[in-house]
């Protein structure tokens, strides 16, 4: 099969790309694995470097860059974008309440998408708002299945508790009532990517009075359904 793309330049920097793929290279080595000329094997790689899209390891051998792994993030968030969108109006039709999506950042969770509740008494919660870790079902959810250590450090300052985070991790899912927002209650489940890590939540959140004290009752089943979902779609598409 060809595959020469016509762009000469171009060809020769996935060869150089391709060769690093198999383990760190030196230029020698690199030279061996694409047959290109040292000259141009040496530019190329260091042009790469450059970008950050090849670095070098302590023996200053070429290895594939850091960019490439910021690159493969951003294509994950973008599809696990696309794949819960749908799911997530559907989780709204089906449980009359708002729906969202988190991911973790840091010491927050961050709101990266949404089906709001279109009429009546709704707890709305924009598209990039950042709510802290130490409060709310989506963070119980985010920390559960953290390291030791990790979990442990998260736990300091929440209102929930490590017996908490034991139960959620034994039913799956999550709720909260009045721990982030008073008057407000939430029901939220894993989304896993691959390896089964936690990579985000989805949420269920409306007034306490529709959600009632035990909202896990009402919308833990829908919640963990839409959860599997796109957890499943992620696998399809990677």
């Amino acid at each position: 099969m060809d595959n020469s793309s016509g762009v000469g330049v171009l060809d020769k920097a996935v060869l150089v790309l391709n060769a690093l793929e198999a383990g760190p290279a030196s230029l020698a080595q690199l030279v061996q694995a694409t047959g290109l000329a040292r000259p141009t094997a040496h530019r190329l790689a260091v042009a790469l470097e450059h970008h950050r899209i090849v670095s070098r390891d302590t023996q200053g051998r070429f290895v594939l860059g850091p960019r490439l792994s910021e690159l493969s993030t951003a294509a994950g968030e973008d599809r696990l974008l696309a794949v819960a969108a749908p799911v997530l109006m559907q989780l709204r039709d089906l449980t009359g309440e708002s729906a969202q999506l988190y991911r973790r950042q840091g010491d927050e969770r961050v709101c990266v998408a949404a089906a709001e509740r279109t009429s009546g008494l709704r707890d709305t919660v924009p598209v990039g708002s950042a709510l802290p870790m130490t409060a709310g079902s989506a963070a119980q959810i985010l920390l559960a299945w953290e390291e030791p250590d990790r979990l442990h450090r998260g736990l300091r300052g929440a209102k929930f508790t490590a017996a908490t985070l034991a139960s959620v991790r034994r039913r799956g899912w999550a709720h909260s009532v009045g721990e982030r927002e008073q008057g407000v209650a939430s029901v939220s489940a894993p989304i896993r990517g691959s390896g089964g890590k936690v990579i985000a939540a989805v949420s269920v959140s409306g007034p306490i009075e529709r959600l009632t004290r035990a909202p896990g009752r009402l919308h833990a089943v829908p919640v963990m359904a839409a959860a599997e979902r796109i957890t499943e779609s992620m696998r399809r598409t990677s």
